[in-house]
């Protein structure tokens, strides 16, 4: 690697190539080992429930065509390849149903798009599942640290969050590696070059690659990490150097001020010792398999649904006021006529309204026949998404949504939510954890065995390797 001189040292990858490559897994407090494991509790039930989508199929077919033998497992099919393709299948897997884990402040994030690659990395290497635990905790803290930081988010003026991921993806797998500090900022500077993702993929029409740019970045992080270890060199000065991820942005204007970024705030008390707090603690998980911020508006909808009594036939109108962002990307003209799962976990005007006819919202309401189902369309159309200026002002540490639904007898009944189901204020416990992932496993590897990787992943810390956790995600 290029000579780093006195002035390069000051760049922020290398204060986090420090901190990563700094950190044990003895520095880490007992409550965020118990969250990472909580974590990977839901994200396998996710890539187990996802592992039955179209389009995991599809790319499961697609590296079975590609790759030879490797060390890396597959989920549910058991396929071996290398560790890059199988932290890519499984990381989709987990995405697939957007179903996983959710933080959004500046940005959104869903930090578990990411820790695939250091599973298939740990396996290929035979490490532990306390090296795990460690490089879940790394990925956490950095990709919401990344989504924390914008001035606005990244979102705000057209980039898709995939973009901080490829960031914060090889921070983690360069852990597991046991990669130098110059090595690590090698690996972000590799993976960021490549990964700069566009919001085209969530806006609009939406389509497979919704749910794959975040896994692209995670791949990108373990083929970054690999490659760095072998020498391979990437720009030192990717995120706060000339034309990196700051300098590209001051150039975007947003409501006549350019964009900024907290710098400082990216690398401000980085965790360091079982006292600190991490990130991981204040991460949400997801009680409906939709897009975050549809979460509060469903919630307060079916919560005045079950308390009236009320039935779709009653309905005249239903009023959602939510903030700004989540009306532009939840209640575009797209959202009001879904083709598509990818289009209908992101429409708002569908959620609701299946939601009130089939009085739940689960991985069922996605399927192709009940989103081409044409009766839901005259109840799409009384769903009125706007935006709350009184709102904004409570996002992000809020999440408020006011429904109100009007009855053919002139009824008006409003509930608020502000913190919905599964934030860390409202969080879900293993047991309702464990309930979400029977419901998605069952059908794929069956009840008994969903149990054993239940107690598989729960003492995951115990395990000298992760071969056994890999094995009881195998359908039989």
């Amino acid at each position: 690697m290029a000579h780093q001189g006195t002035e390069s040292k000051r760049l922020l990858s290398h204060t986090i190539a420090e901190w990563a490559c700094g950190l044990k897994y003895e520095d880490l407090s007992p409550e965020a080992i118990q969250a990472a494991k909580l974590f990977w509790f839901d994200s396998i039930g996710c890539a187990l429930g996802g592992s039955q989508q179209e389009d995991a199929k599809i790319l499961l077919k697609h590296h079975r065509a590609m790759s030879g033998n490797g060390k890396a497992t597959a989920f549910v099919s058991g396929f071996k390849t290398n560790p890059v393709d199988a932290a890519f299948l499984n990381g989709h897997m987990i995405r697939a149903m957007d179903y996983n884990d959710i933080y959004w402040k500046a940005d959104p994030c869903h930090p578990s798009d990411l820790i695939a690659a250091p599973l298939s990395l740990c396996e290929s290497e035979g490490l532990s599942g306390k090296d795990l635990v460690l490089a879940t905790i790394i990925a956490y803290e950095i990709e919401m640290r990344l989504c924390e930081i914008g001035r606005p988010g990244v979102r705000e003026y057209g980039w898709h969050h995939a973009t901080l991921s490829a960031f914060a993806a090889p921070v983690a797998a360069g852990r597991v590696l046991s990669l130098t500090p110059d090595q690590m900022v090698s690996a972000i500077g590799i993976s960021a070059s490549r990964t700069f993702c566009p919001g085209a993929v969530t806006a609009g029409k939406l389509t497979n690659m919704k749910s794959t740019v975040d896994p692209w970045a995670g791949r990108m992080g373990a083929e970054s990490a690999l490659l760095a270890r072998e020498g391979f060199s990437g720009p030192e000065h990717i995120i706060d150097g000339k034309e990196g991820l700051f300098a590209v942005f001051s150039h975007v204007q947003y409501k006549g001020q350019p964009a900024s970024f907290d710098g400082e705030g990216l690398i401000k008390d980085l965790p360091t010792s079982s006292k600190s707090h991490y990130r991981i603690l204040d991460c949400g998980m997801k009680s409906f398999p939709i897009e975050a911020l549809s979460h509060a508006p469903l919630t307060a909808m079916m919560k005045t649904v079950k308390e009236s009594k009320i039935k779709a036939d009653d309905v005249n109108e239903i009023k959602v006021e939510v903030i700004a962002r989540a009306a532009d990307i939840l209640g575009d003209p797209h959202k009001y006529r879904p083709d598509s799962k990818e289009t209908a976990d992101h429409s708002l005007p569908y959620c609701m309204a299946v939601g009130l006819v089939d009085g739940m919202v689960t991985p069922l309401q996605f399927k192709e026949e009940r989103v081409h189902d044409q009766s839901l369309i005259p109840i799409m159309d009384k769903i009125k998404v706007v935006a709350n200026e009184e709102f904004e002002a409570l996002f992000p540490k809020f999440q408020p949504s006011r429904v109100t639904i009007t009855t053919n007898d002139g009824k008006s009944l409003s509930t608020r939510v502000d913190v919905p189901k599964g934030d860390p204020r409202d969080p879900m416990t293993e047991e309702e954890i464990a309930v979400k992932f029977t419901a998605l496993g069952d059908d794929v590897i069956g009840k008994d065995q969903c149990k054993k990787l239940r107690y598989c992943i729960m003492n995951i810390d115990t395990a000298t390797k992760v071969d056994e956790l890999l094995k009881l995600t195998i359908a039989g």
